[in-house]
């Protein structure tokens, strides 16, 4: 018979998450259905894809009701991934990238029985959305890239209306970059967009230890010669392209840049690069601000590490397009929360598997893992076919157990 995906079972069993043997046949299952399910993944497509014999109601209550504990699943995937950057990194001084960013799971305005649901700005969308909103992290590390942690935001109005504390994305964050174990003998970077350069976010950083590497908006004060003026001010009528660096980024391009150190609003001693992609134009506002808090970098080297940030916004677009991140139709906050934890376990087996790839076949992407599982995972239903055709069995009985109908 064809079983489940082997390295993922062994994956998911090197955790201990202490489930019973019930509980992680149904995380076998979603797991696998995941990576297989193409199209559609709801958790009736999905438990299809893995060809699961459970019924779907087992399934929904696994998600919604069974007694496992979702905080043991994220503490031993984060144990189990930091042991691996701490492995590979070896004594190299390679940095470790925390990112910070935010994204939508938008749905249909007509669902209204689903949990935690609300209004919220997407920034991809460019406007309003009805969604779940989460701020996550993502570590870039080793050559690795992972999914690593989440926080639902829920709007204030919806705090009160289930006496929860509200709490802003920035403190989301926080508790985030808190919360994160720091490396041994690693550097770490914390990067941001400009909706997270908040005094108390950077102050937590600097408690961490770890460095801030983020935009910042160009209403943002600084204090050139004691001077305090917004930064689009001082560009317009102060920065002349003399001025200016030209600093080539591999891989991104030419760009002019105005280097300033000192305070940024209530931030203080930091490294600020305004920079202008390919051409400058006299009087116009910096297209990039960006901020730094380890002053010891380079102008070069500062624009490269802030473009590492690109990989949590890849990693949306593989969450949502190839593995269903926001598919889900589950109605108890519960079961949507425990099923986004599953989405970055899967993640970060993906990329494990992906590490191991790449020591033969260098440059795959998620994409190409998921599509070799697949085409793995057919490969083993042709060869079951085979088998059972040699051995005579009748094929009204294959595809009852292959769960397909002619």
């Amino acid at each position: 018979m064809v079983t489940l995906y082997l390295p993922i079972v062994k994956f998911i069993l090197s955790l201990h998450l202490q489930m019973s043997k019930p509980q992680l046949g149904h995380l076998f299952t979603l797991g696998q259905g995941i990576i297989l399910c193409a199209g559609r993944k709801n958790i009736t497509q999905i438990q299809h894809a893995a060809k699961g014999d459970r019924h779907l109601s087992s399934t929904t209550n696994f998600l919604n009701h069974s007694p496992w504990c979702v905080n043991r699943m994220q503490r031993r995937r984060m144990e189990r991934i930091i042991k691996r950057i701490s492995a590979k990194a070896g004594d190299t001084c390679a940095p470790v990238f925390l990112i910070v960013d935010d994204t939508c799971c938008t749905k249909d305005k007509s669902t209204r029985k689903m949990e935690g649901l609300s209004f919220q700005y997407a920034h991809e969308a460019g406007k309003t959305v009805w969604c779940h909103c989460l701020v996550t992290t993502h570590v870039v590390a080793a050559e690795g890239s992972y999914a690593w942690d989440y926080r639902p935001y829920y709007s204030e109005k919806y705090c009160q209306a289930q006496r929860l504390p509200f709490k802003s994305k920035n403190d989301l964050a926080l508790e985030m970059v808190e919360a994160f174990p720091i490396p041994t003998n690693e550097r770490v970077y914390v990067l941001m967009d400009s909706w997270y350069t908040s005094e108390k976010v950077v102050n937590a950083c600097n408690r961490k230890g770890f460095h801030v590497i983020a935009a910042v908006k160009t209403n943002r004060r600084i204090r050139p010669a004691g001077i305090s003026l917004p930064l689009d001010d001082f560009a317009q009528q102060y920065i002349r392209k003399s001025d200016l660096h030209s600093v080539m980024v591999e891989d991104q391009g030419r760009y002019w840049v105005y280097p300033y150190e000192g305070p940024v609003s209530d931030i203080e001693n930091v490294k600020l690069l305004l920079s202008w992609k390919d051409e400058y134009t006299a009087s116009s506002k910096p297209q990039v601000c960006l901020l730094c808090t380890d002053l010891s970098l380079d102008l070069v080297t500062i624009q490269r590490y802030y473009h590492v940030r690109w990989n949590i916004e890849t990693g949306y677009r593989y969450f949502k397009e190839l593995l269903g991140f926001d598919h889900y139709q589950l109605l108890s906050l519960q079961g949507i929360e425990r099923f986004w934890a599953i989405q970055f376990l899967t993640q970060n087996f993906l990329e494990c598997q992906r590490q191991e790839w790449m020591k033969q076949t260098p440059n795959l992407t998620l994409g190409d893992v998921v599509r070799r599982i697949r085409e793995e995972h057919f490969g083993q239903m042709i060869v079951y076919v085979y088998q059972q055709a040699l051995e005579k069995k009748p094929l009204f009985d294959i595809l009852k157990l292959l769960r397909l109908s002619a």
